[in-house]
């Protein structure tokens, strides 16, 4: 072995040397980042034996698959007053309007679009009333309406979904019961009026503290 085999020799052999002391993963509770002592902790994580059950067991529930994860919603069905819609609707909606016959819808005011981009029939389907539409004409159950909402607010149904959006019901711990778009927004005018926070500073010359 001639002089520059020997030095590349020791060259490696320190390199190698400073790469494993500079590592922190040979003492316990060591990590690189944040993310690998996620990792490493979970690996043998079994769940908790904490429930929320106590608090969501009066609550008659569903399980939805939704973006590839499972958890429970509130049954909205059972909610609805006049439902099944067809108790009323037992002719189509054409042979129903009349002259004579009082609206039975007469206090809903649709504001959630303008008339050219949405109307009633736009989720409700004249031929089947105990279902919702998709925009491409499938059947979407009352009990699934966030599908509905998805159709035009992706990111929120993204967001809900994963749990940044909406209300959980019971807290942080399992099962999972989430409020859906409904049961916070009304579908016919889903937007919020604006409040006043609950206190606020009324001394407006007068800097907070």
């Amino acid at each position: 072995m001639n002089k520059y085999q020997t030095t590349y020799l020791i060259s490696f052999s320190l390199l190698i040397v400073l790469l494993i002391s500079s590592c922190k993963h040979h003492k316990e509770d060591e990590y690189h980042s944040i993310t690998d002592k996620i990792k490493a902790k979970s690996k043998h994580y079994k769940g908790t034996s904490i429930t929320s059950e106590k608090y969501t067991d009066h609550i008659k529930t569903i399980e939805i698959s939704a973006d590839g994860l499972k958890f429970l919603i509130p049954d909205r069905k059972g909610k609805i007053k006049s439902y099944a819609c067809t108790e009323c609707h037992t002719k189509p909606l054409k042979e129903m309007q009349s002259a004579d016959i009082k609206k039975a819808h007469w206090n809903i005011k649709l504001n959630h679009a303008n008339q050219e981009t949405m109307n009633c029939t736009t989720c409700h389907n004249g031929k089947d009333m105990n279902n919702l539409k998709s925009l491409t004409g499938h059947t979407i159950d009352f009990n699934k309406s966030f599908k509905l909402c998805s159709q035009c607010h992706q990111k929120e149904y993204k967001d809900w979904t994963g749990g940044a959006h909406g209300k959980r019901i019971g807290g942080w711990a399992p099962p999972r019961v989430s409020m859906t778009c409904v049961n916070c927004h009304n579908p016919h005018s889903p937007g919020f009026d604006t409040k006043w926070p609950a206190r606020f500073n009324t001394e407006k010359t007068k800097e907070r503290k």
